[in-house]
């Protein structure tokens, strides 16, 4: 079977050799007569796969021993209530940057949630259009205005759907950071010790969906209430390991084998450096014809991550991403609220696939004018 080219948005794809190691460890995972899946999350085996998954995190992004790493559940989408649930008070305010459709979402969980325990939800920057149609570029820093009282201020690193994103955290002085960062953990090192807390579902760069990964500083817990239940509470998964109840162990099991693949080739050094050759080259073809495929977002925020574009018509968006198809490469469609065109350049996706990608927009082109 000849594998497509995936620049889906999210669950993206996995690197095959990640996948190749499962296919060859499902029925029976390290001469135990039966699959990772069967294992219990107690036993021996399964707590090796959960412990090195961890331990590869924290080498890979140089995660220090002041912050714990948590294996949750409920994607970014739950997170967008767990983190106000968690930190959000009576008398307190909270601060979010809004630079998307899911910063938004943050902002609506948030503010629920202040609505039954209290406290308050803040719009410190906002990067939408004046015409109120798109996000298409970052606040500037004269733009945002943080509290210096707030609980937190929470930002969203890239931008899946209009393809911006932060390339340097936005100054908020002394008040904890908090960020999804859903859609591009790992594309790069950051510096952790910078956020006071950092979440993301791994189905884009890490692995399947059903994974939340949160990286959250011992600082912050010890400031979370205690009177949530305890299965939402960050400091109840931090006690037990992320083993206070049953773990999407498969799913962990698979994350370990992209942790595993990106440490055998030379680490987030060599990912960045593939990310940025991928960026370059589909930037470079847009670039090449403007008058063809039209880039909206500013350059200055133009996502490594997610690249969006248009063609000059919507009959053309949608004949492209039907041929591009039929010639192997899927999940280019744009997000069904704008449009267009979309690839997700995520890390299991090679220099190949994008070379593949530019060769057939030029061949599009020229088979298709406007």
């Amino acid at each position: 079977m000849a594998r497509v080219s995936n620049f889906n948005a999210g669950p993206a794809g996995l690197p095959l050799p990640a996948l190749e190691r499962a296919r060859d460890e499902l029925v029976d995972f390290a001469g135990t007569g039966m699959s990772i899946m069967e294992h219990s999350h107690r036993g021996k085996a399964y707590s090796g796969v959960h412990f090195e998954a961890m331990g590869l995190l924290r080498e890979l992004l140089a995660v220090p021993e002041s912050h714990h790493i948590l294996f949750m559940q409920g994607g970014a989408t739950q997170m967008f209530a767990q983190v106000p649930m968690n930190f959000l008070a009576p008398g307190k305010s909270v601060d979010y940057i809004v630079t998307g459709h899911w910063s938004e979402r943050a902002v609506e969980e948030a503010r629920l949630v202040a609505g039954i325990q209290g406290g308050a939800v803040r719009i410190a920057a906002s990067s939408k259009e004046k015409d109120g149609i798109a996000y298409r570029r970052l606040p500037t820093p004269a733009e945002i205005h943080i509290d210096p009282a707030a609980v937190y201020a929470h930002f969203t690193t890239n931008n899946t759907i209009f393809g911006t994103q932060w390339f340097a955290e936005p100054d908020v002085g002394s008040v904890p950071l908090v960020a999804d960062v859903s859609s591009d953990i790992l594309w790069r090192k950051v510096d952790v010790s910078k956020y006071a807390l950092m979440y993301g579902g791994a189905q884009k760069n890490v692995g399947p969906s059903g994974v939340t990964i949160v990286i959250v500083a011992r600082s912050m817990l010890e400031r979370a209430r205690t009177d949530i239940p305890g299965p939402f509470r960050f400091k109840t998964f931090a006690d037990n390991d992320s083993l206070y109840n049953t773990p999407p162990t498969f799913g962990i099991y698979l994350m370990r084998n992209v942790l595993a693949w990106i440490k055998s080739v030379g680490g987030l050094a060599q990912i960045e450096a593939w990310n940025r050759e991928k960026a370059a080259l589909l930037y470079g073809a847009i670039d090449a014809a403007p008058d063809y495929y039209g880039a909206p977002v500013d350059r200055s925020a133009r996502s490594v991550m997610n690249v969006v574009f248009r063609l000059p018509t919507p009959a053309l968006d949608e004949l492209f991403v039907k041929q591009a198809e039929q010639a192997g490469m899927v999940g280019l469609k744009g997000y069904r609220s704008t449009g267009g065109i979309r690839a997700s350049l995520y890390n299991a996706v090679t220099v190949a696939d994008v070379e593949k990608l530019v060769a057939f927009m030029k061949d599009f082109a020229a088979r298709n004018p406007a």
